[in-house]
């Protein structure tokens, strides 16, 4: 069974293929955002580090550009119908609110793999979500409550081509 750090890399696996083939393509640059680590222990002879642990806050998984538009996103599995809200830390939250109040757009890249459906989800979806979990509702949203217009298709020979997606975003934010 994998470890809490391992989760969800099946999706950033797809996801980081699909942004390498992006940028051979000039789409977009998308950089995946490295977990900041403290290291504890080291091994002299080889210079590796033995033991490690996770900082606490990070930023999102991905952040860059997409044809001249700001992107941040987090790449999310899901094993069952029911997201968890606890994954998506406040930190994270308020970097992608923040993200998106200079003009960003922020959203998740959520995968069920019970289903092997993707959605886009964008950050106004999350943030009703979020909003009703804070103000005493449920702390998760369910497969039933997303946008299927936004499901994710492998596509021109992209895993995970979420570029429509983005740009369906995109005209509600202008709409």
């Amino acid at each position: 069974m994998a470890g809490r750090g391992l989760r969800g890399s099946i999706l950033e696996d797809m996801v980081n293929m699909t942004n390498s083939s992006y940028r051979e393509k000039g789409l977009a640059l998308i950089q995946k955002v490295p977990t900041p680590i403290t290291p504890i222990e080291f091994d002299k002879s080889s210079g590796h580090i033995t033991l490690a642990y996770f900082e606490q806050k990070s930023t999102v998984d991905y952040i860059g550009v997409v044809q001249g538009v700001p992107v941040c996103f987090d790449a999310k599995e899901c094993h069952s119908d029911t997201f968890s809200l606890q994954n998506v830390h406040e930190h994270q939250y308020g970097f992608m609110r923040d993200f998106e109040a200079q003009g960003g757009i922020a959203f998740i890249l959520l995968y069920f793999s019970q289903r092997d459906e993707k959605y886009y989800v964008p950050f106004c979806d999350l943030d009703f979500f979020y909003k009703r979990w804070e103000n005493g509702g449920v702390r998760n949203f369910k497969y039933t409550e997303i946008d299927r217009t936004l499901e994710i298709k492998t596509a021109g020979g992209f895993l995970v081509h979420y570029l429509e997606q983005l740009q369906m975003d995109l005209k509600r934010h202008d709409g």
